[in-house]
This record gives C-alpha cells, sequence and structure tokens, in this order.
C-alpha cells in the first residue's frame, strides 16, 4: 500500500583534454550521445500536469518535517536483461501509439456487441506498451474512483491501461467516455458491497482469477485496486528490477529505508499488501498466481490477501543477491520485492506520517488504507489530498459554503505530555466549533468547509501508546476526518421529520483546491464577530470599507436570517471565529411547512443529527474495551471524561 519515487542522480562526465582536435570532437560526441540515451531511458518522467498532479497534501498549518540526516541514495544501474519472459514483438518494444483516451465515441454509433469487450489476449495487446499493463476493475458503485485512477495515468501520460468491468452498466458507461474497458463477466450488482461482505470477497477472487488469465498472454501486469491513484509514473521504477517476479506493496508502518530502495524484506513484519502489486509473466509468478487461484476457489471463506500472504511466506529468503533487496519466497524460486512503504503509500504513511514528506521523497502512489469510513472515508481522504476527480458542480455547490477559522490555544496543542486525556481536550475544544459552525450552515443553508482537525494520538484497532512505536507519526498532527467523525453518517441522507435538514460538507483543502472555479474565488465574504455594545458592532449588512462584514456574538437565528440573506448570491463567506456566534435555534417548527412530520422543534433534530456524526478514539493498551467514545455535547455533561465504556450496557454511542 505503499509507494515511492526514486531521486535521480545524475552523473557529471569529465573529458579531458586531447592532442588531436580531431579526435577530441569524436569522444564529446560520443559522450553527449551516450548520456543523453541514458538519461533517456533511466531518468523518471513526471508527465504532464493538471490539477490532479498538484501537491497532495495541503502544507498550511501542517508542521514542516526535518529530512533525515546521512540519508543514501543509490545511483541507478544498468539492468541486466529480463529471463524467463517471452520476447515482445518489435512494435511493443519500441512502445507504440495507442488509442486515445478520454474520445468518447460518436453518439449516433451503436455500442459494440458485449462479446468484443471479452478478455482475450488480442484486446489486452492493443492497450499493451513496452509489454505492460496496468489494470484495475470495480463495479458501477466505484465509478467515480475509477475515472480519477484513469485520469491520474493519463495525465502522467500513461495510455497502457484498462478497466475491468464487474456489470454491464459500468462497461457501457466507460465505454461512452472514452475510457478503455474489458468485460469480466462477473454480473456483479451495481452497488457498493461494503468491505467484508460476501459480495467483496467475491470481487477478491475476480482479481486472482484475472491475474492468472492476464499471465499467460506474456504481458507484464500491474493490478490495481480502485481506491488508489498514481501520483507519479511508475513504470520507470518498476523496470530497475527486472528480476523480480513480483513487486508487492505492503502494510508497513514503520521504515525500513529512508531513500527510495525496496523495503528491507526481513525488517517487514507487516502484510504484503495486493492493492498494488507488479506481476512478471515468468513460470514462478504463474505458478503462485495458479495456486493461490485454487485456494480460494476452494474455500469462500479465505480473504484474497491473506491467502497471498499465507502462500508467499510459506519460504522467505534468502536474498536474491547482495544490493537489490529482491529475495527468495514461497516456493524458493520466486524472486519477490517489497515496495517501498514511505512512497507507495497507504492511508497511514501518507496521511497520519506524512513520511514521503519527512523523508523528502517523491511519493508513487497512495492506497486509501487505514481508514474508517467505508467508501465514503475513502473518497473523503481523496479529497483532503486534492487527488479526487469530481465534476464541477462539487466545486460550485447550490446555496454556496461558509468556513471559519478555527481557534486553538497554544496550550491545548502543544503543552504538557501526550495522553489519552490531552488529546481529548484538544479534540472537544475543536469539536464545539464544528458544532456552532454545522447549525450555522444549517441555518443559512451552506455546505460546511471543514476545518483541518488536530490530534494528539493516532487512531488505530487495537490498544497502543498513542502513536505506533517505531513510526514517523508526528504530535500533535493534522488527523483526517475520519480519526474523529464518521464520514459515512455525515454524508448519510438521513429522514429530515427526525434529524433536520442535510448539511453538506466539504474537506479541509476544499478552498486551495486548483480545480476551485473563478466564481467562487472571486466570491468572498469575510465576516468578524464582534462584541455587541462596543463601537461599530452592530447587526448590519452593510460592509466596512475594508470589506468585511462586522457581525455581533450571540447572535439568534432571526438575526443570522436577516442579514445573511442579503449575501445569498456570495459564494464563500468565512467567518473569523464561530465561537459564542450563535445562540441556537429558535426550536420552533417552520411555518411556511405547518405539517405535522416536522412536530420535533429544529433545535431538537438538529441535535439529533450531529450527534451522530462523531466516532471512537481506539484503544487504551490493556483494556477490553478500550475505544472511548467521542462526545458531542460533552461540555453539557458535568464531569466528563474519556474513559472506556465500563459495562455492556454503557457501550454504545452518547445520547
Amino acid at each position: 500500500m505503499v509507494e515511492g519515487w526514486r531521486n535521480g542522480l545524475r552523473e557529471a562526465t569529465n573529458s579531458k583534454p586531447l592532442f588531436v582536435t580531431i579526435y577530441a570532437t569524436v569522444i564529446i560526441g560520443v559522450l553527449v550521445s551516450s548520456f543523453y540515451v541514458f538519461s533517456a531511458i533511466y531518468s523518471p518522467t513526471n508527465g504532464s500536469t493538471s490539477w490532479l498532479s498538484s501537491p497532495p497534501l495541503s502544507t498550511a498549518g501542517r508542521i514542516r518535517q526535518s529530512p533525515q540526516e546521512n540519508a543514501t541514495f543509490q545511483t541507478p544501474v544498468v539492468p541486466p536483461p529480463p529471463r524467463e519472459l517471452p520476447l515482445p514483438s518489435p512494435e511493443e518494444a519500441q512502445g507504440k501509439s495507442l488509442g486515445k483516451i478520454w474520445v468518447s465515441p460518436p453518439r449516433d454509433k451503436k455500442m459494440p456487441p458485449l462479446e468484443s469487450f471479452k478478455l482475450t489476449k488480442e484486446l489486452f495487446g492493443e492497450r499493451v506498451k513496452d509489454n505492460v499493463i496496468i489494470v484495475t476493475f470495480g463495479n458501477y458503485a466505484f465509478m467515480d474512483f475509477i475515472l480519477t485512477w484513469v485520469k491520474h495515468l493519463t495525465d502522467l501520460d500513461i495510455s497502457n491501461l484498462l478497466v475491468g468491468a464487474m456489470d454491464t452498466k459500468l462497461l457501457e458507461a466507460l465505454y461512452w467516455k472514452g475510457v478503455p474497458v474489458f468485460d469480466m463477466g462477473s454480473h456483479m450488482s451495481t452497488v457498493d458491497v461494503g468491505w467484508g461482505s460476501p459480495t467483496f470477497h467475491k470481487m477478491g477472487r475476480e482479481k486472482v482469477i484475472l491475474i492468472d488469465s492476464v499471465l499467460p498472454f506474456g504481458y507484464e501486469l500491474l493490478m490495481c485496486d480502485t481506491d488508489m491513484v498514481w501520483l507519479k509514473n511508475p513504470l520507470p521504477y518498476l523496470a530497475r528490477y527486472p528480476e523480480a517476479d513480483v513487486l508487492t506493496s505492503s502494510d508497513q508502518v514503520v521504515p525500513t529505508v529512508v531513500d527510495d530502495s525496496l523495503d528491507i524484506w526481513q525488517q517487514v513484519g507487516a502484510a504484503y499488501n495486493i492493492g498494488i502489486f507488479h506481476w512478471r509473466p515468468t513460470e514462478s509468478a504463474k505458478k503462485l498466481a495458479k495456486e493461490w487461484k485454487e485456494m480460494l476457489l476452494a474455500d469462500d471463506k479465505v480473504w484474497d490477501q491473506n491467502g497471498f500472504n499465507e502462500i508467499v511466506r510459506k519460504q522467505l529468503g534468502p536474498s536474491v543477491d547482495g544490493d537489490s533487496g529482491l529475495f527468495y519466497a514461497y516456493d524458493g524460486n520466486l524472486k519477490v520485492g517489497i515496495l517501498p512503504a514511505s512512497i507507495f503509500c497507504s492511508g497511514h504513511t501518507y496521511f497520519v506520517q506524512a513520511m514521503y514528506q519527512q523523508l523528502r521523497l517523491e511519493p508513487y502512489a497512495l492506497h486509501t488504507t487505514f481508514q474508517y469510513a467505508g467508501t465514503e472515508g475513502k473518497r473523503h481522504r481523496l479529497r483532503e489530498g486534492m487527488v479526487f476527480f469530481d465534476p464541477p458542480e462539487y466545486y460550485d455547490a447550490p446555496g454556496g459554503f461558509i468556513s471559519f477559522k478555527p481557534s486553538i490555544p497554544k496550550s491545548l496543542l502543544l503543552d504538557g505530555k501526550h495522553t489519552i486525556e490531552s488529546h481529548f481536550t484538544l479534540v472537544n475544544h475543536q469539536m464545539k466549533q464544528i458544532r456552532s459552525a454545522l447549525a450555522i450552515a444549517s441555518l443559512l443553508n451552506r455546505t460546511l468547509v471543514m476545518p483541518p482537525i488536530w490530534c494528539r494520538l493516532d487512531r488505530l484497532w487495537f490498544g497502543h501508546p498513542g502513536t505506533l512505536v517505531g513510526s514517523m507519526t508526528r504530535q500533535p498532527f493534522i488527523c483526517p476526518l475520519d480519526h474523529v467523525f464518521e464520514v459515512n453518517i455525515m454524508l448519510k441522507e438521513l429522514p429530515e421529520d427526525e434529524f433536520g435538514p442535510g448539511i453538506g460538507i466539504r474537506e479541509y483543502s476544499f478552498l486551495d483546491n486548483p480545480a476551485l472555479p473563478k466564481q467562487v474565488k472571486d466570491s468572498w465574504l469575510d465576516v468578524q464577530l464582534c462584541q455587541e455594545g462596543k463601537e461599530g458592532c452592530e447587526a448590519t449588512n452593510i460592509t466596512t470599507p475594508s470589506g468585511f462584514l462586522k457581525f455581533p456574538k450571540r447572535s439568534n437565528e432571526d438575526t443570522f436570517k436577516a442579514i445573511f440573506s442579503s449575501f445569498n448570491d456570495v459564494k464563500v463567506i468565512k467567518f473569523s471565529s464561530v465561537e459564542d456566534a450563535f445562540t441556537g435555534f429558535s426550536d420552533k417548527a417552520s411555518s411556511s411547512l405547518n405539517c405535522e412530520i416536522f412536530r420535533h422543534g429544529r433545535e431538537e433534530r438538529f441535535r439529533r443529527r450531529v450527534k451522530r456524526y462523531v466516532g471512537i478514539w481506539c484503544c487504551e493498551e490493556n483494556k477490553t474495551p478500550g475505544h472511548i467514545y467521542y462526545d458531542m455535547y460533552w461540555d453539557e455533561k458535568p464531569g466528563w471524561k474519556p474513559v472506556p465504556p465500563q459495562t455492556p450496557e454503557e457501550d454504545h454511542p452518547p445520547v
């Protein structure tokens, strides 16, 4: 799950003067030509740029990391010729011009028969370049992930890709968008199947069947899950290890190297992750794929990744040589390499540790693992990193947006030890402000841009001392929204008669995203809270000569509506603070509704909604259970303390 870059090192070539001018000219010409060819073959290419290739993490508010000292970097060496691989055709060896992507077929053209999308060597051969094909697969529920995956690759000038469609709806949609697609014949449901469900496990089996089917074609296969994105062209990196049968990512969270070398296999204790792995069509790799497939088909309770790890780890070692980082595994003949977790990133090494930043490396890939809110959480993580491909309307929501500047005392952020108590004190202080902002957003019918949330402690699935021992997690750090909030619940449509109107949210990096359109950037109102009674602080819709609006603290619902109704056409309203900004809803049902289903007051319905928005922190060591529930209304409970449930009856979200 981790990905990485190579810092390319350039060699300086010095030529000594020769006595004869003609020989000097010839030798210099040869050196220049050789250097040009070497660079063309081995230099990493960044490809074209777009909004998707912008820096993956906002640096606003993030602690700047220091580079590791004494880091060693390897100079690329000329790789030996590959072994056991079928010779590509001259067209494949030179690289060919593939059909363009994102070019939609003419609308008057009839959809080709389903048979023409069948998985065949010929269909794959149409997309292969340099004998390599990059593949992902999914059903219609993951179409936006798939389009994001494709968009990143095409922005990197990579077109030797294919998408496996597990349902006809996705196949047809991708075809009409000009995305290369093939039919996996799965006839799967078009909805999100959910992690760990029987259908989810079926998807894993489909992956193994696909690998086993494609390897005999003789092509190298870079297999990817749809919940990952490519940030840099990985093909030059993979080509540095031509002896490898399989190069796999992992769930490693403790660095084993500080450059872009393969992870040291003897130090990798975490599972090998099959969300990103590269296969060469060697006999050893084909044997592994066949046995893996047979294992999964024989027992539908085996998770595909567990099965892969079980088989590969039948034998580990020795090293293939002293330099490459490859090692023998499986049957003693399979040559495996583990992609460095710092640059082939998991959700932890990227979003929590920012390991690539601390090591001053450039990430190749990002896989949204180590997160806590299902598919919605994965999507939100990618949006936080500004690497998700959303349609234009996402950036110009009806009603506009509201944002605010969080107020966090230095003492809460930096003073004292990092404990469960200090972590909850910090998070609760921010949560109370977010609660006010959600109420104002609901009142003004605007979408809330969530603030960055600072945490002192990491969140995991098991007891830990605050951070993972040996990891590069800095304290405090900006934690993903799903560490504190149930993103899937925040985005879920809840019955309005019970929970009040829905409240749209956006990720904290939203207003920094290059995809934000000009009409949103240029339509902005700054609001500064003031103390009513002081000079110039009164409820008015007249802005100051500097262009901002002064607005009294502790204003009620009627005042908010009266003043901000004058700014309905403004796209973004940004509050300098929301502390003590809003006294609460009037708790009267809207007279325009006058309907029995809205018998609950606005305040009560809002409280019901936002109570469900917060999740848990996990977990205190040596406690069962060890998780602690966040409470949106912690401040209304005298003596509230962050402790795990003491009895089974207490083990439920706050009411």
